[in-house]
Order: C-alpha cells, then sequence, then structure tokens
C-alpha cells in the first residue's frame, strides 16, 4: 500500500467535503430568504442538519469496522454532492427539511469516516497528518465562502450554484479518493463492535470532554465574538466581523504548520503550548476593553486552538479500535458545536457577554492541564510507508 499516497488522497478529502459542507453554510442566508423562513423555521432546518449527523456518527464505526474507512468515503462522496443539489434545488420547506436531513446523515458519515482513516494513514506512516487535514478543511471553508459571496453579489441563483459545486466535487471526489489506503486498512472481522453502545471506554471520556471544550470555545468564538466587539467593545457592525476574520485566518496558519511541529517539538509539549496560547488570547480578549486588541486576542485563540483538536484526534485513535474511537469522539466534538452557541447565549443573557467567555477560561485551562496524556499514545511507526 502506497502510505505516501494516501496521506494526500485523505488530506484531499477533507478539503471536498468542507467545499461541500461550507457551501451549503455559507448560503444560508439566501436559503432563509428564499424559503421565506421564519427564525423558528430556520431554527428546525439548522437543527434537522445537526441531530442526523449526531446519529449517523453512532453507527459509522461499526461500518468502518465491516467495510473499511475507503469504501464509506467514496459512497458518501458520491452522495454528498447529489443531497447538496437537491439542497439548492428544493422547492418548498418540507423538500428542503428532507434533503438538510439526508445531507445531515451522509456528513456524520463522511466526518467519521475520514478522521478515522487519516488515523489510520497517520499510524502507518509514522509522521502526524491530522493538522494538515484540518487545515484542508479550514482552507476550503474560506475559498468555498467567498465563492458563494461572489454568487451572491452576481445574483447566481441557489440552484445553479449548488448544481455546479455539486457537479465539480462529484467528480472531483471520486478522483481524490483513489489514493486512499485499501479496505482492509482498517477493517476487521470483529462485528461486536458494530454496536452502537460499544467503545465508550475511559479514555474516550476524557478525550471526549477535552474535545467538547475545544469546539465549543471555537463555536463561541464563531458564533459570538462579532457580537462581543459590538455590543461590549464599542466597534461597529463591518469591524466587528473582523473577530470572526481573525481567528480564522490565525487558525488556519496553525493547522498548516501544526504537523511540523508536532515532529519538532512533541505533541505534549506542542498541545500545552498552544492551549495556553489559546488561554492567554482568550483572556486578552475579556481583559482588555479595546476592539482592536480585542481583535488580536482572537487570533491568538484561533492560533492556540489550531491544532488541538487535530492532536486529540491523533491520540484517540491509538486507545483501541481507531474508527470506534474516533466515531465516539466526533459525537463529542459535534455536541460542542451545536449546543456550544446556546450555552454561551443562555449564559450571556444571564450573567453577560464578557463574563460568560471569562467561563470559559478555566475549561481551557483544564484541557491544557491534561496534555501529558498525548505524550502517552505517540505516533509510531508501524510498516514501511511508500513515499
Amino acid at each position: 500500500m502506497n502510505v505516501g499516497r494516501a496521506r494526500w488522497s485523505v488530506t484531499a478529502v477533507f478539503f471536498v467535503n468542507g467545499c461541500l459542507v461550507s457551501t451549503y453554510l455559507s448560503r444560508i442566508p439566501s436559503l432563509k430568504a428564499e424559503h421565506q423562513l421564519t427564525e423558528a423555521q430556520l431554527g428546525i432546518v439548522l437543527t434537522l442538519f445537526g441531530a442526523a449527523a449526531l446519529v449517523s456518527m453512532q453507527f459509522v464505526g461499526g461500518l468502518v469496522a465491516r467495510v473499511g474507512s475507503r469504501r464509506l468515503i467514496r459512497i458518501a462522496l458520491a452522495i454528498l454532492p447529489v443531497l447538496l443539489a437537491g439542497v439548492g434545488l428544493a422547492r418548498n420547506v418540507l423538500q428542503l427539511g428532507a434533503a438538510v436531513l439526508l445531507m445531515g446523515l451522509v456528513h456524520g458519515a463522511v466526518d467519521v469516516a475520514m478522521n478515522a482513516h487519516a488515523v489510520t494513514v497517520e499510524r502507518l506512516r509514522g509522521r502526524p497528518i491530522l493538522s494538515g487535514c484540518h487545515a484542508a478543511w479550514s482552507v476550503s471553508a474560506v475559498l468555498t465562502s467567498l465563492l458563494s459571496a461572489a454568487a451572491t453579489r452576481a445574483d447566481v441563483g441557489l440552484g445553479t450554484q449548488f448544481v455546479i459545486v455539486a457537479a465539480v466535487l462529484l467528480v472531483a471526489g471520486q478522483v481524490v479518493t483513489r489514493g486512499l489506503l485499501p479496505p482492509g486498512a482498517d477493517q476487521t472481522d470483529r462485528v461486536t463492535r458494530s454496536r452502537w453502545t460499544s467503545g465508550w471506554t475511559r479514555p474516550v471520556l476524557i478525550f471526549g470532554a477535552m474535545g467538547f471544550v475545544v469546539m465549543m470555545g471555537e463555536a463561541a468564538v464563531i458564533s459570538w465574538s462579532g457580537v462581543l466587539l459590538h455590543e461590549s467593545r464599542g466597534a461597529d457592525l463591518a469591524t466587528a466581523g473582523l473577530a470572526f476574520t481573525a481567528f480564522t485566518a490565525f487558525q488556519t496558519v496553525g493547522r498548516l504548520i501544526g504537523d511540523r511541529l508536532t515532529e519538532r517539538y512533541g505533541a505534549a509539549a506542542l498541545f500545552r503550548s498552544c492551549a495556553l496560547v489559546a488561554v492567554i488570547g482568550l483572556a486578552v480578549v475579556v481583559a482588555v476593553p479595546l476592539w482592536p486588541v480585542s481583535i488580536a486576542g482572537f487570533a491568538l485563540v484561533g492560533l492556540g486552538g489550531s491544532v488541538l483538536l487535530p492532536l486529540i484526534f491523533s491520540a484517540i485513535g491509538r486507545t483501541g479500535e481507531a474508527a470506534t474511537a474516533v466515531s465516539r469522539l466526533t459525537t463529542f466534538t459535534y455536541a460542542g458545536v451545536l449546543i456550544g452557541p446556546a450555552i454561551v447565549g443562555w449564559f450571556a443573557a444571564a450573567v453577560g457577554l464578557i463574563w460568560t467567555f471569562t467561563g470559559l477560561l478555566p475549561l481551557l485551562i483544564g484541557v491544557a492541564a491534561n496534555s501529558r496524556l498525548m505524550a502517552a499514545r505517540s505516533v509510531t511507526p508501524q510498516v514501511a510507508a511508500t513515499r
């Protein structure tokens, strides 16, 4: 098996998946306007996507164990573009809800499968790759948001854009997956692992809690950083959006160099240092009442937090059956993404947004304190890789 080729292939899978999902997410305002959805109706549609993804994640580990992640990824990347086109071509709320529900189910499957495949490639290659994979997803999200913004300004219809993007990515998905590892790389005959109740081990719960905190914090920054700058730091609406821009840009930079830093300094040292950088950045945001300083603080949060989730995925893949462990971890991280903004909103209504962000500090410090867990599960070569 060509592990070197598989490394670039699975990285490309992350990119294609990011393009598909981000195309949908970046046009949500247009979906709301075209279908004349109320806030409540839009909330239901968004919940359908997230809830469906969470449900499918419970069973993907078992499917990977039975058929291998390669097959699942190839099938999912053939279906997901068709469902994206279906979202764009939906003619009423019921059709939209059904398309979004199915898209969430398939997205949940490919999310787990591609992370499980990346963990397997990393193990066989003997060198870290998870940070680069997640960087590819981040880059795809930025590029897709820019493309969607241009399409919106040019009055390109949702159906037209989604069908064109789907057609391109349908072909791209089948091309890039040719280099993935064969099914036997992460396939197993131990079918008992397919039960959704299995795999909830102590390491999974610990790493899951860490992943939940990381993703809850990320979701909080994405959803509420602009509001904080505008309402608590006096920035105008245009300037307030720079908080998210700074966070995303520095997160992408950190992920692009994360694998090299992991090789040089080790997973535990890098995890601890980056977590502390994120803590410092968040402390700057809540302590200094100046919007330019807050933007710099959010940039530090993005830079520090950039490698935390990839390193957690890398570690969890070595606690047992990789696919099952990754499936359970993804449940925690996705839950953090879904409920993080709501939790921040509830606490902000009670104690204010600044104090709510302050409350995230001890949680991030707790994540940093567990950095030693990364060292116990460092990457070790398993087979000779063809590069």
